[in-house]
């Protein structure tokens, strides 16, 4: 605190991969689209893959070939229940399938085929992917990017943006609930905690340092952001919460040595979400956020911090303007900024501020003989006015 100092992507090219080596010309052989080594496929889409993967046309002509050939002894085995929903081709170019029972697993290895035990079959992971289909369309997750069953790792994964909307959490919730018939990654095909919820109030480390966490928003695209003071994320850190990565600093207003004004944003990891209540710290219970309304000079008001905790006060003055000078930083004008008498310490900063249920700031700063020995009234502090910030980044605010 400032102070007066990519699984399933490769599983669908697999698929793609079967649907197109089975393709025959039924056009002149001439030019472009001449028979490729082996006179089954065109020669510029041999050429094609070959380029893709750096191997010889030759070579591509006898992958395709190679999965032709097992994907028509698959057609076969279907009466003995191997079911091509399951199957797949792994990186050597064998076509696996996955199976459930050790009859069906004998009938495939015999076909001269890979079989792989699987947890789920082809029929549940189905009904899985049909009941977020229902779910989707009762209410939409705009922050869910897509899902389907991918035979590769045996799962319905989904992939998601944020989480910024009460039916993004929904559907994930509704995920979850089906265990280990669901995997949930980010847009990048990386794995993604489905229980990711941090709080206002709480500790967020970056670095050596922590400050508190502020409110959570949704910018023009719908993408959730952190909504905290500019200085806890001046260069743009990396920001943890229980040592796990939920969020990136992505833009500030706020830069030691020049003027200034304490607001700045962070990029919340998909599959975390900012929760729209206010921990008081055992103190009555989580408060929740219903607005960003301005209460007037004089009003009552609280913040959440992770070092002094729940204390109160009221509201002083806006557009505030303080001198920064903080130890081994060159001195910081700050303006636009809320004063009270609640009381706050170092690592509070960015945490947030609140009036009855409408959220007013976030932590900027204090007076370094700050001492919180009581809740209300034991300090001089300032924040970030919360309706300033939402309406400079053009954000919309989380709520219950």
């Amino acid at each position: 605190m400032l102070r007066l100092r990519a699984i399933m992507a490769s599983g669908v090219a697999a698929a793609a991969l079967v649907v197109s080596s089975g393709a025959v010309s039924a056009h002149g052989t001439t030019g472009a689209d001449s028979p490729a080594p082996g006179g089954s496929y065109q020669a510029r889409m041999v050429r094609a893959l070959g380029d893709s993967l750096g191997i010889s046309d030759a070579a591509a002509a006898r992958r395709l070939d190679s999965q032709a050939r097992q994907q028509s002894v698959l057609g076969t085995l279907r009466s003995s229940g191997a079911d091509p929903r399951g199957a797949f081709f792994d990186e050597d170019g064998r076509l696996t399938v996955n199976v459930t029972d050790a009859s069906t697993a004998r009938v495939v290895e015999a076909a001269g085929l890979e079989a792989r035990t699987a947890r789920h079959t082809a029929d549940e992971l189905d009904a899985v992917k049909a009941a977020l289909d229902e779910a989707a369309k009762r209410e939409l997750p705009t922050g869910v990017q897509g899902w389907g069953v991918d035979p590769v790792t045996n799962k319905v994964v989904v992939r998601v943006r944020d989480t910024a909307t009460a039916a993004d959490r929904e559907f994930l919730d509704k995920a979850a609930s089906y265990g280990s018939a669901v995997a949930v990654q980010d847009s990048d095909g990386k794995a993604v905690s489905m229980a990711g919820t941090v709080y206002p109030g709480s500790r967020m480390d970056y670095g050596n340092h922590y400050c508190s966490v502020g409110y959570g928003a949704r910018d023009a695209s719908g993408r959730q952001v952190l909504v905290t003071a500019g200085h806890c994320v001046e260069n743009l850190p990396d920001l943890y919460y229980d040592g796990s990565h939920f969020a990136k600093g992505t833009t500030t207003r706020f830069h030691h040595g020049r003027n200034s004004v304490d607001m700045g944003l962070a990029s919340v990891d998909a599959g975390w979400t900012v929760a729209p209540l206010v921990g008081t710290w055992n103190n009555g219970g989580d408060i929740a956020v219903e607005g960003s309304r301005r209460a007037p000079v004089g009003s009552d008001v609280c913040k959440s911090g992770a070092t002094s905790g729940w204390t109160c006060g009221s509201i002083k003055a806006y557009d505030y303007s303080v001198t920064y000078t903080d130890p081994g930083q060159p001195a910081t004008l700050v303006t636009n900024l809320g004063l009270s008498n609640a009381c706050d310490l170092g690592g509070d900063s960015g945490g947030p501020w609140i009036s009855g249920n409408q959220g007013q700031g976030m932590t900027s700063g204090g007076q370094t003989d700050n001492r919180c020995n009581g809740v209300y009234g034991q300090g001089t502090s300032y924040f970030q006015p919360l309706d300033d910030t939402l309406r400079y980044y053009g954000l919309s605010l989380n709520t219950a």
